[in-house]
C-alpha cells in the first residue's frame, strides 16, 4: 500500500497555529482590490480561521503537517 499523500495546493493556502487551529488567508485582496474601501482591503489582510465545518475535510488533506 501506498503512503498517504498530503495535498499540495492545501498546504500553501493554509497554516496550522501552535494550539492546532487551521488558519487561512482572507479572499478578495488581489483583483477587484480599489473598487474596496481601505479600510476593507486592511481588514482583508488578517487571518481568518477555518470554519467548523469544514476542518474535518482539510484535516483529511493535511494529515502529515505538523
Amino acid at each position: 500500500m501506498p503512503k498517504m499523500r498530503s495535498h499540495s495546493a492545501t498546504k500553501k493556502r493554509l497554516r496550522i497555529t501552535g494550539s492546532g487551529k487551521v488558519v487561512r488567508s482572507q479572499a478578495g485582496t488581489s483583483h477587484l482590490a480599489p473598487g474596496k474601501t481601505q479600510k476593507q482591503t486592511r481588514h482583508l489582510r488578517k487571518e481568518a480561521a477555518v470554519c467548523t465545518s469544514d476542518l474535518r475535510r482539510i484535516r483529511q488533506q493535511v494529515a502529515n503537517i505538523k
